[in-house]
């Protein structure tokens, strides 16, 4: 019995330590969700003042549409923010609430124990205890069971104290969880309706990029901005490939690879499956632009398909970037593995996070417009060793 109440005693306090730090964890991680949404919050209102500078200033409808596009981009990505925080939040309560139980449940048990010592000592006489030490035969017996006794007492007074200190503690934890929750499903419907105002202005925009596709000087602004977009994905890259946290992928891939028994990027050349349904409306390398009489360089191929189609990772490996790109639009870059790496551009509803470990086969976004003036595309890229390498060789044949 002795035995039993020190554990459980134990318990208690390895109980109320858990919940401390628990807690600790849970407002770090809401520190830091909220610097991030912040951050986005205030990148949302830098590009409306770029947006009404450009209007004003009437800049070319490719640079209208270029703002837009990376301010419903950066929406999406503060609302998936938000709604993250949210599912954390939903989390913690419920685990509050079983904890509150399991408490409550304790608190019971121990009043239950008091009511039958009240009752034993009014049946049996104030002086129960003293009775019992009395009756001991030898002087070690007493001393030990008046010891005892204390103990019990000790540890039946420290256990309810603490059970209903935490008990409050943590009633006021669920309380104040339900109140960020409330405050985090008003955010999600406040911006969940900004980004269906920005498709509509998007939709009314459509004359603009009537302009792209019709007016030379407008297309040639375009092709400018993803020739910038080109030479931003070639920094990013670059310093994906310095960065000091690639050896740490590198092994996590390796270990990837040996637990799901899968092959290396290099040895699947030309078996490795494709990222998106549809069909190749541009290919890799020079592409001849009979509107303009230029050519331009295509890092990669693009793929026409539907709108929310699933774009689905080609192969093992752990996601370095997501960012938006100008000319290209919303972009994940996932390293995977032995140098080599894939690009994925024009996405929208983004369904993984920087530094997650992702299967082939997975949906990490899905099939948008962002960045484009030509409807839903995938542009997708193959780097190897710091180079451009043609997809369409390394993609099963059709």
């Amino acid at each position: 019995m002795k035995f039993l109440l020190k554990i459980l005693f134990l318990g208690l306090i390895l109980s109320s330590a858990f919940s401390q730090t628990s807690k600790r964890d849970y407002q770090d991680e809401l520190r830091n969700q909220n610097k991030a949404i912040n951050s986005l919050n205030d990148e949302i209102h830098r590009l409306r003042g770029k947006i009404d500078k450009a209007e004003t200033q009437e800049r070319s409808a490719v640079k209208k549409i270029l703002n837009l596009d990376e301010e419903i981009s950066i929406t999406e990505k503060l609302i998936k923010a938000l709604k993250r925080e949210e599912e954390n939040t939903r989390g913690r309560i419920s685990r509050l609430k079983e904890n509150i139980r399991k408490n409550e449940d304790e608190l019971d048990f121990l009043r239950e124990r008091y009511e039958l010592r009240i009752v034993n000592t009014y049946q049996k006489g104030q002086l129960t205890d003293l009775e019992k030490v009395l009756s001991s035969t030898t002087w070690r017996q007493a001393m030990y069971r008046t010891h005892y006794l204390k103990i019990i007492s000790e540890i039946e007074q420290n256990m309810t104290k603490k059970i209903e200190k935490l008990l409050i503690e943590i009633s006021q934890q669920k309380l104040e969880m339900e109140v960020t929750l409330r405050n985090n499903l008003n955010l999600k419907r406040e911006k969940e309706k900004n980004i269906k105002s920005y498709r509509k202005l998007r939709i009314s925009r459509e004359k603009e990029l009537n302009k792209i596709r019709s007016n030379k000087k407008s297309l040639a602004n375009y092709i400018d901005e993803k020739e910038a977009g080109i030479q931003q994905l070639e920094s990013i890259i670059k310093k994906v490939l310095e960065d000091k946290a690639r050896f740490e992928r590198e092994e996590r891939i390796r270990q990837q690879q040996q637990a799901l028994k899968t092959k290396s990027f290099k040895s699947l050349k030309g078996n490795l499956p494709w990222p998106a349904n549809g069909r190749i409306i541009a290919k890799f390398g020079r592409q001849w632009n009979p509107k303009l009489k230029t050519t331009t360089d295509n890092p990669g191929i693009d793929i026409k398909g539907q709108p929310g189609s699933e774009i689905r990772s080609i192969m093992n490996g752990v996601v370095t970037t997501i960012t938006y790109l100008r000319g290209y639009g919303t972009t994940i870059i996932v390293d995977n593995g032995g140098g080599f790496y894939t690009v994925f551009s024009h996405l929208t509803n983004i369904q993984t996070h920087i530094d997650s470990e992702i299967r082939a086969g997975d949906v990490i976004a899905y099939m948008g417009d962002s960045g484009s003036i030509n409807g839903a595309k995938l542009h997708f890229e193959i780097w190897g060793k710091g180079q451009k390498l043609d997809p369409e060789k390394w993609l099963m044949k059709k």
